[in-house]
């Protein structure tokens, strides 16, 4: 796996860590705040010496700790602090806290109501009368601005509050949408895909197994026989990896997930016994002389006896690939069967050897190699047109990516051709 994607899970892990501790150090932070300026205000209005007005404000101070639990109680108690003590900070703080805590409007009204009061009415009463004279109008102005400032400011931020609510809602519905009109068109464009593929794919690898299948019975040479059976069964075998393809399209799964059994490392036997390619396979716990395809009519002896050991050395890599992930046996085959495909149109007559390794089992950095080494070629080059391609390779880099691995190919020192690929196995 790359540096970046094995790093990103710490890196995120760290991230939340942080942003837990700084949301915690908010919360702190805003639980003691009010605590200390209740404490500040009373200390400042009523000096250290002991008496009832202090410790009724510092007791309206330190109620404050459970103003979030306990918003409407935590204003009963504060609100003698500010009739016996004077203070201001402790009964609007707790007047803030339960209007915009509570949904109805009846506490915060009767709350600043009341606020109003012990901010108007005097400790002790002695013989305090209204007066409705300039000083008293501005005293009673004061007392309402006093009590339902707080209580307007708790109910501006209890709707504020709704409203990010109610926007983070409608954003995640709007996310929510467009993930599905995304998975809609790219459903439509599998289905196009299918379409087009057994139309026109399916249609002329039937021709070709059709045409085949006529050659081997009106053949008369056992080699020609041998070869229109084997184009036969190879299109027959495209067919039904055809099919799996498009029912995997049409139904939206990942490849793989159908009922076809989809290739692995145990089916490179036969892929290079097919391959009219002299071929070495060296699977996992295999002998280095592992599977070696013969050519034509003539090697098919050698063919057979190639995929036999070739099975041999599967058995005995057998342990190794029992922990293999599918997507990663699966590249690795088409990794080959790429690699195999290239040699016979470019370098005809060259010996190939294939070569499957686990590294670093058991650790980190753990993964599958694949390395295909062909020889310059020693036959003459066959007049055939093949289709214009170049996508090959460029598939085959891909695929290593997303496996968290990499693809490398490149001309040898000597005039053949090596093709490289390593496949995490920690993902």
């Amino acid at each position: 796996m790359n540096p970046v994607t094995r790093l990103a899970p710490g890196f995120t892990a760290a991230h939340r860590q942080a942003a837990g501790a700084a949301a915690a150090h908010r919360r702190m932070l805003g639980l003691l705040l009010p605590v200390a300026l209740g404490l500040l205000d009373a200390f400042l209005v009523n000096g250290a010496r002991p008496g009832s007005e202090l410790g009724v404000s510092v007791a309206a101070a330190l109620a404050l700790l459970l103003r979030r639990r306990l918003p409407v109680t935590v204003l009963a108690v504060t609100l003698p602090g500010m009739y016996i003590g004077y203070i201001w900070f402790a009964p609007m703080i707790a007047l803030y806290t339960v209007a915009s805590r509570r949904s109805g409007n009846a506490l915060a009204v009767a709350g600043a109501v009341a606020l109003a009061l012990a901010h108007y009415i005097p400790y002790p009463l002695g013989g305090f009368v209204p007066a409705a004279d300039r000083q008293g109008l501005l005293d009673m102005l004061d007392s309402c601005v006093q009590g339902a400032a707080p209580a307007v400011f708790g109910r501006w931020t209890r709707t504020r509050r709704q409203l990010d609510e109610r926007v983070q809602e409608l954003t995640a519905s709007r996310h929510r949408e467009a993930e599905l009109l995304a998975e809609r068109v790219v459903a439509t464009e599998r289905e196009q895909l299918a379409r087009e593929m057994h139309d026109v794919v399916a249609h002329q690898v039937s021709l070709i197994s059709v045409q085949a299948g006529a050659l081997q019975m009106t053949c008369c040479q056992d080699s020609s026989r041998d070869l229109a059976r084997t184009v036969r069964e190879l299109a027959v075998r495209t067919l039904t990896e055809l099919r799996h393809m498009v029912g995997t399209l049409r139904a939206g799964r990942s490849a793989g997930s159908g009922s076809a059994a989809p290739p692995r490392l145990a089916d490179l036997p036969a892929l290079t016994e097919e391959s009219g390619l002299e071929v070495t396979l060296d699977l996992p716990g295999s002998r280095s002389d592992g599977g070696r395809g013969g050519r034509g009519g003539s090697g098919g002896r050698g063919g057979q006896d190639g995929g036999d050991r070739g099975h041999a050395g599967r058995d005995g890599g057998s342990a190794p690939r029992a922990v293999l992930p599918e997507a990663v046996e699966r590249a690795a085959y088409r990794t080959v069967q790429e690699a195999l495909t290239n040699v016979r149109k470019h370098a005809p007559g060259a010996h190939v050897r294939v070569t499957v390794r686990v590294c670093d089992s058991g650790t980190a950095d753990a993964r599958l190699t694949v390395a295909v080494r062909n020889t310059p070629p020693t036959a003459p080059a066959r007049v055939q047109t093949y289709p214009e391609g170049g996508h090959g390779l460029l598939g085959l880099r891909e695929r290593a990516l997303l496996l968290g691995g990499a693809c490398h190919a490149g001309p040898t020192a000597d005039g053949g051709f090596l093709l490289t690929a390593a496949f995490a196995l920690d993902g």
